[in-house]
């Protein structure tokens, strides 16, 4: 007998259902490929002297690219081809590294002085580092839901040997 504010058949795979410790285990590995590319693009804009916003920009598209080339490089050691690892590598880490990227670029936009202070500099590095553990931080519940419903990390899970 079911009560009228009860569920008859509870959500089999709900967000409780997926540990934080595999979120964040997702998250870190996005972070990586993230983390590569913002910080060789913010070392590179930098650098060369660019204006933030380019810097900004390039920090995005190689955060991308590394962030993708990671996952399909696991991918494709399970052995399936280039064209499905691309699409893995799409389903899985597009919105976990957009947010990344979004929080992130926000941060080192938003902290004084830290776009224009130079590579030698502990507030471009100190921003960087914090920039990274922020996007960390929230991204891991919005991963946690995500793989709760089959999205995101969870597409990769099964060319994991």
């Amino acid at each position: 007998m079911t009560h009228p504010h009860q569920h008859a058949d509870p959500e089999p795979a709900g967000v409780s259902s997926v540990s934080w410790s595999t979120a964040a285990s997702a998250t870190l590995h996005c972070l990586t490929g993230c983390a590569i590319g913002e910080v060789l693009g913010m070392v590179i804009g930098t650098s060369l002297g660019l204006h933030n916003a380019a810097t900004v920009i390039l920090s995005v598209a190689l955060a991308f690219v590394f962030g993708y080339a990671l996952t399909m490089r696991g991918v494709l050691r399970a052995g399936i081809g280039i064209t499905s690892a691309l699409k893995v590598a799409l389903a899985a880490d597009t919105v976990s590294i957009l947010i990344m990227e979004i929080l992130d670029n926000a941060v080192m936009v938003l902290v004084p002085g830290a776009m224009d202070a130079g590579i030698s500099s502990l507030l471009f590095w100190g921003a960087l580092a914090f920039s990274l553990l922020v996007a960390f931080l929230l991204t891991t519940p919005v991963n946690r839901w995500m793989i709760s419903r089959g999205k995101g990390h969870a597409v990769v899970h099964a060319y994991h040997h």
